[in-house]
C-alpha cells in the first residue's frame, strides 16, 4: 500500500482548507500550480487566493510548499539521521499594487510582522519600470520561515491560512 509523504499529506490538508474557505465565499482561489521536476526529483505546489470582494490584480496571497530529493529520500529511507529532513519548505507571499511611497512599504512590513512574528524573514521587493514614472507600482512581499515544516505541524499550517487572510485585510487597510 502507498504511504503518502509529508509533502503530499500537507498539500492535501492545505488545499482542502483553502478550497473549503473558497466554497464558503470567504476567499477566492485565483490560481493553482502543481509541479514535479523529474530532473531534480523535486515537487512544488502553489495556491493563490484573495479575499472575497478584493481585486486579485491589486492584492493577493500565495502559499508555496516545496520538497526536494533530500526530503523525499529522508522519508523513504527512514534513517534516524534523516528524519530531520522529512518535511517540506513553506513560504507565503503577497502581491500588491500601491503608491510608491516608503511609508507604505514600512507599514506593510510592520503589519505583517505583527501577524507573523518578528522571527520570520519578511522581504519586500518593488517591481518598478525605471523608464516610467508611475505613481502606482506592484510589489511582492515574501514571508519565510527558515525551517522545514513537518507532518506533525499540519494544524499550524491550517492556521497559516487564517494568518494569510488576516494579512490581506491588514494590507488592504494600508494600501486603501
Amino acid at each position: 500500500m502507498f504511504d503518502p509523504t509529508a509533502y503530499e499529506n500537507i498539500k492535501v490538508v492545505i488545499e482542502g482548507n483553502i478550497y473549503d474557505r473558497d466554497l464558503s465565499g470567504e476567499i477566492i482561489v485565483i490560481d493553482r500550480n502543481d509541479w514535479i521536476n523529474a530532473a531534480k526529483l523535486s515537487r512544488k505546489y502553489e495556491i493563490s487566493l484573495t479575499k472575497q470582494g478584493y481585486e486579485a490584480e491589486v492584492l493577493s496571497a500565495k502559499m508555496t510548499i516545496e520538497a526536494g530529493l533530500e526530503n523525499l529520500s529522508a522519508e523513504l529511507l527512514e534513517s534516524v539521521n534523516a528524519k530531520q529532513l522529512a518535511g517540506c519548505k513553506v513560504s507565503i507571499s503577497f502581491s500588491l499594487q500601491h503608491k510608491n511611497e516608503k511609508v507604505i512599504f514600512k507599514a506593510v512590513h510592520k503589519g505583517l510582522e505583527e501577524i507573523w512574528g518578528s522571527e520570520r524573514v519578511i522581504v519586500h521587493t518593488a517591481l518598478v519600470d525605471p523608464l516610467e514614472d508611475k505613481p502606482i507600482i506592484k510589489s511582492l512581499v515574501q514571508v519565510s520561515f527558515n525551517r522545514l515544516v513537518f507532518e506533525e505541524q499540519i494544524d499550524d499550517l491550517t492556521e497559516m491560512v487564517h494568518y494569510m487572510i488576516a494579512s490581506l485585510k491588514k494590507i488592504k487597510k494600508i494600501i486603501g
